[in-house]
């Protein structure tokens, strides 16, 4: 049997009347990526803080590293980081500063710290930039900055709570391999995320969390599986006639049609790739024109909607979370 890193059973979270997170049950493989979605108010956040001692359960348990987070803390914050949404580093610092200055405080002694730092600088692709301060570094200096922080000395076991939100692709992907090299050197890293396709890009295993409870956990593969069918999606050549094409799809195949962020695009749940077909074809004879179609697994978008009846999360803020904080 695989040997987990963290551990949860029927954890519990209230606040007054609101139970932000209702008996989420977690196992975590060491060395393993693991990635946490939920729609808005789903628990996410409040789990993590749990998992990091930074709040006390109200129910359940749960042992990270084989330690009891309630009953043996200090055992568990020396072996694990986290980095919360917000970068953490000190604005007014160099980015090499901010380094040595933690180094100093986790241990290191002077020339030590100023190596260990600027291995890390020259790992995360920030030596150029060692001596600016770091309110001038861009958005994805500042994550890589705020990540490198977390593991001036390598935790077996690294929280990130939504790590790339606000990033630009080029900054996102950069992220991503920093996460993929410290999950292959060993470090288990648990992915809170309000992206879908990070997820699916680097978790090994997901669990889906609505209304504060587990309700789906599997790979990404298994995921896409369970919804029990292939998806049909379809772009237009004129995004004008997407609502002609929506009603026509929608009576041919007798399932619901979604409309995709793209103004030319819908998809829609199918289990016969022959009546994918013809009604593609009768698209045509309808004079829909389109540009592009194509059958296959949903997607894990897809996946969300069909489990929580909700669209992909934007952030994990709540009323209960802040209370949290």
């Amino acid at each position: 049997m695989t040997e987990l890193a963290i551990e949860a059973e029927g954890l519990v979270k209230t606040y007054g009347d609101t139970r932000a997170v209702d008996g989420v049950d977690l196992g975590v493989a060491r060395g393993s990526i693991y990635g946490v979605l939920g729609p808005n108010g789903a628990g996410k956040t409040t789990t993590i803080k749990m998992l990091t001692t930074l709040l006390r359960p109200d129910g359940g348990h749960a042992r990270v590293l084989g330690h009891d987070v309630m009953t043996d803390g200090d055992a568990v914050r020396s072996r694990i980081s986290l980095t919360g949404q917000l970068a953490s580093v000190d604005e007014d610092l160099t980015g090499q500063e901010n380094l040595v200055l933690l180094a100093r405080l986790l241990g290191y002694r002077g020339r030590a710290a100023r190596e260990r730092a600027d291995q890390l600088l020259l790992g995360f692709g920030l030596a150029d930039a060692a001596g600016k301060l770091a309110k001038n570094y861009s958005g994805g200096m500042r994550r890589r900055l705020d990540i490198a922080s977390s593991i001036v000395v390598r935790p077996d076991v690294l929280f990130l709570d939504e790590p790339t939100t606000g990033l630009d692709p080029r900054s996102r992907n950069e992220v991503w391999e920093i996460v993929r090299a410290l999950a292959d050197q060993g470090t288990t890293v648990l992915l809170c995320t309000q992206y879908l396709d990070e997820a699916d890009q680097l978790a090994a295993r997901i669990a889906v969390i609505d209304r504060g409870q587990v309700i789906a956990e599997g790979t990404p593969g298994e995921l896409k599986s369970s919804v029990g069918a292939n998806t049909l999606h379809v772009r237009l050549a004129d995004p004008e006639q997407r609502e002609d094409a929506l009603q026509a799809l929608a009576a041919d195949l007798d399932a619901p049609v979604e409309r995709a962020g793209d103004p030319a695009a819908l998809s829609v749940p199918v289990a016969d790739a022959g009546r994918a077909a013809e009604a593609v074809a009768r698209l045509a004879q309808a004079d829909i024109d389109v540009a592009g179609f194509s059958l296959g697994q949903p997607s894990l978008d897809e996946v969300f909607m069909a489990l929580t009846g909700k669209p992909a999360p934007d952030t994990d803020d709540t009323a209960a979370e802040e209370m949290a904080a």
